[in-house]
């Protein structure tokens, strides 16, 4: 059942919910939320089933057009690169983001109300803790990506996108926006209210839900995008306590360099790879999007393996579907079929949305940004010891001298965020997470477009084009709620 409205019947919404989860299985209906278990069953459906990746990605600068002819063109992929709103709720798109996200937003709030109704809420703590996480999370992700990005010390009253509290009672509600600074307000007390109640011991597979890390891996990102450096390094330096870091980082250039591209597809996404903080099962797919015209090709690619600022390559790996179509071999499609005996089904990507590897290099930027370059330099030098083949620190270490050099920018300050910003351009190829930087510091964004006879057309999305905004549904006026001006 496609959700198109904000407004969502509570009772109706849990039990058209996808039953068939790989991560933990949802209620196949809500009856009375009665126990412990009957709550924490509950929220394995308080996360967004929805992908983002599909067009985050293609807007942004880590893709290429392959030329025309050359690899698929399937809506999903055309009309992020080229910025075009698409109001399709099909899988992939950002509506279908925005509804899985208030289905997520639902379930939270049905489980938070029903422990509120209990007198000795002892025993349900944690799982109130998972619901606010939860609830944070899917909220601060529609206002990333729905909303003007937040820039501290100005009022931030463009609107938001509804913060939605309580089980809905009705089918079609009336709700507002408010605004961006409303919308952090309520995102910050949900997850400062929720994080000292998370215990890891309430899960059977931690990484399935908000368990303690993932939960201090999302205050670091939050903390990040209001610029409070302080509060990124207190959260961050939490999801490794001892500066272990280098102990959970994705390890690239030792286990990953040995694996076939058989292995790694089967690994990137497991619960036991340590850098994975958080999983979310996405109805996507992403995994099977191999050959786009508009993706990952010979250009990008190119890009990640030449040397970087240590004077040597990524350890990386890539592969190609025939040239210039490639991969980084991060995505394995679990298909879902209608029935045992059926032969048709759904597809799902499992989504790692919280890691150790990004974590560190947030904590390196608020190093950076606050002035600490000794320190950004040693959380840029543990992140690069895991990445570099035969890496050695008297010959790989990154310095400002070599910053300065390599980037041209004598400023230590803007030449450690550049790389930084370098690092996870390359790093999370193919997993969306470059547009939340290009957002945070309104990077211009160029794409070329070819024509048959190999002429190109540019087009670029400028700093303050409102198309950085996606756009919300068409049905959401029905709740009161204006779009994105285009």
């Amino acid at each position: 059942m496609k959700k198109i409205f904000i407004s969502i019947v509570a009772l109706s919404l849990l039990s058209n919910l996808g039953c068939k989860k790989f991560l933990e299985q949802s209620p196949d209906q809500r009856t009375q939320l009665n126990s412990v278990d009957k709550v924490a069953e509950l929220l394995t459906s308080a996360y967004p089933e929805g992908n983002y990746i599909a067009f985050t990605e293609t807007s942004s600068d880590n893709v290429e057009d392959k030329g025309p002819g050359i690899g698929d063109e399937n809506r999903e992929i055309v009309f992020p690169y080229n910025w075009r709103d698409n109001d399709n709720y099909t899988e992939d798109t950002p509506t279908n983001y925005w509804n899985a996200c208030y289905t997520a937003i639902a379930a939270a709030n049905a489980a938070l109300e029903a422990i509120g109704k209990v007198p000795d809420q002892t025993a349900y703590l944690p799982y109130k803790g998972e619901a606010l996480l939860a609830r944070a999370y899917a909220h601060f992700m529609l206002v990333t990506l729905f909303s003007k990005t937040y820039e501290a010390g100005t009022a931030n009253d463009s609107p938001g996108i509804p913060y939605v509290t309580s089980p809905e009672k009705v089918v079609v509600g009336q709700y507002s926006r408010g605004t961006v600074a409303s919308v952090y307000a309520n995102i910050e007390k949900d997850l400062t209210e929720g994080l000292p109640l998370l215990k890891n011991t309430a899960y059977k597979i931690p990484k399935y839900h908000f368990n303690i890390s993932a939960g201090n891996a999302f205050a670091a990102r939050f903390f990040l995008f209001k610029k409070d450096y302080d509060k990124v390094i207190q959260y961050a330096s939490a999801v490794s306590p001892g500066n272990s870091f280098a102990n959970i980082l994705r390890p690239w250039n030792t286990r990953y360099n040995t694996y076939t591209l058989d292995e790694m597809y089967l690994y990137f996404t497991q619960a036991s790879e340590p850098s994975t903080l958080l999983l979310i099962e996405t109805a996507s797919s992403w995994a099977r999007t191999l050959t786009p015209r508009f993706g990952y090709g010979q250009v990008i690619n190119n890009e990640v393996f030449t040397n970087n600022v240590t004077g040597a390559r990524w350890s990386y790996k890539s592969a190609y579907y025939g040239q210039p179509h490639y991969s980084m071999l991060k995505w394995k499609e679990y298909f879902v079929k209608t029935s045992p005996n059926a032969t048709i089904g759904e597809p799902y990507t499992i989504v790692p949305v919280l890691t150790a590897d990004e974590t560190l290099l947030n904590r390196a930027e608020a190093y950076a940004s606050s002035g600490q370059n000794t320190l950004a330099l040693q959380d840029l030098n543990t992140y690069a010891s895991t990445r570099i083949l035969n890496y050695s620190a008297t010959i790989h270490a990154v310095t400002l001298a070599k910053i300065a050099a390599y980037y041209g920018i004598t400023d230590p300050k803007e030449g450690l965020i550049a790389t930084i910003l370098d690092f996870k351009k390359k790093e999370f190829t193919q997993e969306g997470l470059r547009w939340f930087d290009i957002l945070r510091y309104k990077i211009p964004v160029t794409h070329r477009i070819y024509a048959v006879n190999g002429s190109f057309t540019t087009i670029e999305l400028t700093a303050n084009d409102p198309r950085r905004l996606f756009q919300l549904p068409t049905q959401v006026t029905l709740s009161g709620i204006n779009q994105n001006p285009r």
